[in-house]
């Protein structure tokens, strides 16, 4: 099966043509975050997002953790699937799919700090469309959320992949020199880049080849 690809932290119409232009599955805008690179407005990712072509997937990225909350972001934004980064409480997700129209999908982020985070990330998977593991903290002070650019440790992530009920996403640290790596040892449905294909915080278009080359 192919490893879809999908490309986050978009940031302007250019980096969306880039992207697209690449052949990529997915592209990931970020709204309000504690910390980490890539926030924008909501007005300018919903922008982006209308010029963005079906087939390609729109992912939203909320650190939101309340159902109305996050619906009305969604909504303001016109995406097709909303990245949840931090824990939800377990009552939102239904609440979510009672209030999002039904194209939307549900993506919950599994921060991969330890091995309790393989039953964290069992137990939201039979509530969401896919599982999506990163290598942020959420047990700081002020919460990591993703775009760190570090390597978990995949071994938890394979473990997390043969359990799964629904599809999981890899991100953490990848980059065009260990993605084939990682995809060998994980098998992800797909793999997530941010800081890895870019050049002083810009998409970079060799970079973003390389990488789909390797994946």
């Amino acid at each position: 099966m192919r490893t879809r690809v999908k490309v986050c932290c978009m940031s302007s119409a250019d980096e969306v043509r880039t992207a697209i232009s690449a052949g990529v599955d997915a592209l990931g805008f970020v709204s309000a975050m504690p910390s980490g690179p890539g926030p924008i407005d909501e007005a300018l990712i919903a922008e982006l997002v209308a010029s963005v072509p079906p087939p390609v997937s729109c992912f939203l990225l909320t650190c939101a953790t309340d159902a109305p909350t996050i619906a009305a972001q969604v909504v303001r934004c016109g995406v097709d699937v909303v990245q949840l980064v931090d824990a939800v409480p377990a009552a939102a997700y239904a609440e979510l799919r009672a209030l999002l129209p039904h194209r939307v999908r549900l993506v919950q982020v599994i921060h991969v700090v330890d091995a309790a985070s393989i039953d964290e990330a069992l137990a939201a998977a039979p509530h969401v469309d896919a599982v999506l593991l990163d290598s942020g903290n959420p047990r700081l002070a002020v919460k990591e959320l993703g775009g760190t650019g570090r390597v978990h440790d995949w071994s938890l992530s394979r473990a997390i992949v043969e359990r799964s009920p629904v599809p999981v996403f890899l991100a953490g640290g990848l980059r065009a020199e260990n993605v084939a790596e990682a995809v060998r040892a994980v098998r992800p449905f797909g793999v997530d880049v941010c800081s890895g294909v870019r050049t002083d915080g810009r998409l970079d278009a060799g970079k973003l080849r390389r990488f789909i080359d390797a994946v």
